[in-house]
């Protein structure tokens, strides 16, 4: 079977949780549930390295702004992550050249990871951060939800994560005013911040 509805709901899953794709992914390699998984997923250190982060993640996912921080840091890591992942399960199953394998992974978690960032930019125009902690949770419900059920259904999933990435960039779309309000607070947080004077003209002599 072609491994290319596996490659694309890993990338879909990476663009959220990257982190989380790997870690899970490497468990149910390593505990035997699964014999998909790539040898290099299931190695110990990267297994470990994971689950720090995930941890970071799952702290910093819920905190408002500081989850954009975030998701602006993860911009190239998790499109990264997707296709690496995306290359090593094509190469694992030898029915997908790797570098078409990693292009379809990354260009996925990409648009996810878009759709991610936007729609917590978003959220964070609400004061509470309540809000922040609901959408934390349901995205890592959603990828552990989906990525566990790829391994037993890969077409079936792979069609949940093409209708949730629809579903995502209309409610960015949807959200475009809002995405704008967050933007326009954040550089004038940044203009505040500014010393005084910064980049004014010169004092006259």
């Amino acid at each position: 079977m072609s491994v290319i509805p596996l490659v694309f709901t890993s990338g879909w899953a990476s663009g959220i949780n990257a982190y989380a794709v790997v870690l899970l992914l490497g468990l149910f390699g390593a505990t035997g549930v699964s014999d998909e998984v790539p040898a290099a997923l299931q190695r110990t250190d990267v297994l470990i390295v994971a689950g720090v982060l995930f941890l970071c993640e799952a702290v910093a996912d819920k905190v408002p702004y500081v989850d954009s921080v975030w998701d602006t840091a993860h911009t190239v890591i998790r499109p990264v992550a997707g296709a690496v992942v995306a290359a090593l399960l094509a190469g694992e199953s030898g029915s997908l050249p790797e570098l078409a394998a990693g292009a379809i992974g990354g260009s996925t978690a990409l648009m996810s990871h878009l759709v991610k960032a936007g729609t917590r930019m978003a959220v964070n125009t609400s004061p509470e951060p309540f809000s922040n902690i609901g959408m934390s949770v349901v995205e890592d419900l959603g990828v552990a939800g989906v990525i566990i059920f790829a391994l037993f259904n890969p077409v079936a999933a792979a069609v949940i994560a093409a209708v949730l990435l629809v579903l995502g960039i209309v409610t960015v779309l949807f959200l475009a005013s809002r995405i704008r309000r967050f933007l326009r607070r954040r550089a004038q947080r940044r203009e505040e911040k500014r010393p005084a004077g910064a980049g004014g003209p010169w004092p006259p002599g």
